[in-house]
């Protein structure tokens, strides 16, 4: 080879990214004459380097978006970067450094990262979530919707990590510790801001069947599970000896007769006063310190329930019981109403509470198996229920509720386990919250020509549980905008999901720097047709960004329900098993790997190696492998170029036998792979194929002119086919072939149905499951033929001496399964 055109990777890849760049490939500008296509991967946070979870993202992405420019489509495919956030905090805290400094040095690194992997994206929509453009639009946005209601501010018990100082929304603690670092999570009192997405409940719910076919399921179900619809009673408990009542929550009302206690949270209001000088105080107080000290999904995990009797009693409304009241780690103020009535008999969490602290159990609901042992939740006939025994509990459910309500002791309602969504965060990189706290006229909105609140700079920055600017008086200091007086600024900074729940909103319009949205923009590039990223953002930021869409959709600024058409949700990348990770210690560098093999080959690796939606075990004999596959594809070209027409040359006809065959592959061939294309994007399938095609053109020697013609048509359509995955090589040999034209703006090949279809298909023949042997058949061949030729089979019939066929089973182009058993 050494006498023709070498594959120099390190030269050809560099030299197409300026090309690409310099000829603006990728640029995205709205064009009513033609269908878009919003292909976007979620913005990565700019940690210092990006790490092969990204480049298979980001590869992804850019075939989809590639593919999509090939058909015609006008393609936005964006970049940024989610650039606020406590990791740049605490790396500048350790290293000494201004966070901004850190974040924005990061941002230069990868960025070059990215551009040398040759991704299409259009940089002149790049944004960065910390710039002061971008959080000056987000402090607007923020206004508009505290000025529509959908902002507030309250007192509650919120999430607090100890590590990172700093409040965490609920969806933000796993098993008790922080989401990010594992760090323990305690609950405290803080005055915070909050979104109203449970306004946007039924709505969120009820939408994601606009979504279905277009998401995951396992990411719908984990959406409508956060949500927590359900459907039951608000029943009304009185305590007579605090004049006083108690309500609940339950779906269940067909049981509450067999309530025998009642148990609040321990930040209910009623929780210390109902054993205001009783025997009971000192432990009710003790109790309640301790569980304090439990974040909120510890409380309500599969662990051992606590509880404490407060000495006081609540009256059953509908048989007139008195039951006692409980306090309960397990029940929380945020959900429902903070009571629960207790029914053990027939709930396995109160089963378990009563049987601990030897509480009556009465059963309700009829049932064969009785509750000695267990609680019984299945359905069943109503028993002790006075009036409303022999009722289906079903049927019980609505009679007992509308009792309840002719007495004014209880209503059918709705309750959701989505809780407003905690914005406010005691830490200094973020966007700052822009309102004013005014002794004389309460909390007020900056004026807008006042924005942004800028970051001050040369902060101290130490983990405390104030905010960093607190200590900064000239930033603290203000006059109230409505009546001149001194005043004070809010120093909390905004949850850095707040950034990324509209920046493919921005993206869109990212030339208008008037306002933060353009509705002409979104009405043309609005929804997004493909969003690619982790399945670990299925219920915080897929809802919240979901919630902010439709709360802009009520304010103007689009005009549709949802922003993901269509969700991908990629695998992880594993070495040894395991996720690459740091503190594992099996990181693969792209850097690394782009040196020595080039991006192509790391792209096609990524691509081939796994379905997208699957893990992908990291193999470097894989790499080589895409490697020596990119080097059969220079050659094709390099080392016979008489063996194509050049492009001015006849059209192949009258082909030969062979050619002819050549031919059928190539229209099969550009079939799988636009199938390949659509749908699950199965990349690994696409490649395949064409990997078949470059086999079978390997070994072609027809080399008459309507050959030669024939063999350039396999080329021409083989890089077209190969260039969403590794377009350096394409774009290059599509040179080296002779065209002029930039490949990435070629239109995709298509193909002739009657060419495509097969004469002949390959039958794979087993016996009891085992392959036994194949046999190439007519396409079209009846069921009945393709039996009667793999029993006479001479390879199978060694296998059915002294057998009895029990039956065979013909799998359509696939197999045929002979069934047998001894004679």
């Amino acid at each position: 080879m050494s006498a023709h055109k070498q594959y120099r990777f390190a030269e050809i890849e560099p030299q197409w990214q300026k090309t690409w760049q310099q000829r603006n490939a990728f640029r995205a500008t709205v064009d009513a004459q033609r269908p878009k296509f919003y292909c976007l991967e979620m913005l990565p946070y700019p940690s210092g380097r990006v790490h092969m979870g990204h480049v298979r993202n980001y590869a992804i992405g850019d075939a989809i978006a590639r593919y999509k420019a090939m058909q015609g489509y006008n393609v936005l495919h964006p970049m940024g970067w989610d650039a606020f956030g406590l990791p740049a905090e605490n790396a500048a805290i350790a290293h000494n450094m201004d966070p901004g400094q850190w974040t924005w040095s990061n941002i230069d690194y990868m960025k070059q990262q990215l551009k040398r992997l040759g991704f299409s994206y259009d940089w002149e929509r790049e944004l960065a979530t910390c710039s002061e453009e971008y959080y000056a639009f987000e402090q607007q946005l923020f206004i508009e919707l505290y000025t529509k209601g959908l902002v507030y501010r309250k007192k509650a018990q919120v999430n607090w990590c100890t590590q990172c100082q700093t409040v965490l929304a609920n969806e933000q603690v796993e098993e008790g510790r922080c989401w990010r670092d594992g760090s323990e999570v305690v609950a405290k009192d803080l005055e915070q801001w909050f979104f109203r997405i449970t306004e946007y409940a039924d709505e969120l719910l009820a939408d994601l069947e606009k979504l279905q076919g277009g998401w995951p399921e396992r990411v719908i179900a984990m959406q409508r599970h956060w949500i927590g619809k359900s459907t039951g009673a608000e029943i009304t408990f009185a305590i007579p000896e605090a004049s006083t009542t108690v309500t609940v929550f339950t779906t269940r009302p067909d049981t509450l007769c067999g309530a025998t206690f009642m148990s609040l949270a321990p930040e209910h209001p009623l929780a210390q006063q109902l054993c205001a000088g009783k025997e009971t105080q000192e432990t009710v107080k003790q109790f309640i310190e301790k569980v304090r000290k439990q974040d909120s999904i510890t409380r309500t995990s599969d662990k051992e329930k606590e509880g404490v009797f407060t000495g006081a009693y609540a009256i059953n409304p509908l048989n007139g019981q008195s039951i006692p009241i409980w306090l309960g780690n397990f029940v929380l103020m945020e959900y429902g109403t903070g009571a629960v009535m207790a029914v053990p008999g027939h709930d396995q969490r109160d089963y378990e509470f009563a049987r601990k602290y030897n509480l009556p159990i009465k059963e309700v609901i009829s049932s064969e198996a009785g509750i000695e042992q267990e609680a019984w939740t299945g359905p069943g006939t109503l028993i002790n229920s006075g009036e409303f025994d022999g009722l289906d509990n079903e049927m019980a459910k609505d009679a007992i509720t509308e009792k309840l309500a002719r007495q004014g002791t209880g209503r059918k309602t709705e309750n959701f386990r989505l809780r407003d969504w905690g914005i406010s965060r005691q830490r200094y990189w973020g966007n700052p919250i822009p309102m004013i706290h005014c002794s004389h006229c309460g909390v007020v909105p900056v004026p807008r020509e006042q924005l942004p609140v800028k970051l001050p700079k040369g902060v101290k920055l130490q983990g405390s549980e104030e905010s960093p600017l607190a200590t900064v008086p000239e930033f603290v200091n203000t006059t109230c905008p409505t009546c001149g007086r001194e005043a004070k600024r809010e120093t909390d900074t905004m949850d850095t999901f707040v950034e990324s729940s509209w920046y493919f909103h921005r993206y869109a319009c990212q030339e208008d720097k008037t306002q933060p949205i353009n509705r002409q923009a979104m009405d043309y590039w609005m929804d997004v047709d493909q969003y690619i990223g982790g399945v670990e953002h299925a219920v915080m930021h897929l809802l919240y960004a979901r919630f902010f869409h439709k709360a802009l959709r009520d304010l103007g600024y689009v005009g549709t329900d949802e922003p993901f058409s269509r969700l991908l949700t990629q695998g992880m990348v594993l070495l040894g098993g395991k996720k690459m990770s740091k503190s594992v210690g099996n990181i693969v560098d792209p850097d690394e790997m782009v040196e020595r093999y080039g991006a192509d080959t790391v792209r096609l690796f990524t691509l081939f190696a796994s379905p997208p939606e699957k893990d992908l075990e990291w193999n470097e004999s894989g790499v080589e492998g895409a490697f020596r596959f990119l080097g059969r594809l220079w050659r094709l070209v390099h080392e016979q170029p008489e063996r194509y027409a050049h492009p001015d040359q006849t059209e192949p006809c009258n082909l030969s036998e062979s050619a002819r065959l050549l031919q059928q592959k190539l229209h099969q061939t550009i079939k799988r792979v636009s199938s390949s294309m659509e749908g699950n994007y199965h990349f690994n399938t696409a490649i395949a194929a064409t990997m078949e095609l470059v086999n079978e053109m390997n070994t072609f020697e027809d080399t008459t002119p309507a050959a030669q013609a024939l063999y350039r048509q396999c080329l021409e359509a083989l890089l077209k086919l190969l260039n969403p995955f590794v377009p350096h090589i394409c774009e290059e040999l599509w040179r080296d072939i002779g065209q002029t034209s930039l490949l990435a703006r070629e239109p995709w090949p298509s193909y002739d149905e009657a060419l495509a279809k097969a004469d002949t298909i390959t039958m794979v023949i087993q016996v009891n499951g085992k392959v036994r042997g194949k046999i190439d058949v007519p396409a079209d061949i009846e069921k009945n033929e393709m039996e009667r030729l793999s029993l006479d089979h001479e390879r199978i019939q060694p296998y059915l001496q002294e057998m009895q066929v029990a039956k065979v089973i013909v799998v359509p182009g696939k197999l045929v399964n002979i069934v047998v058993k001894p004679a």
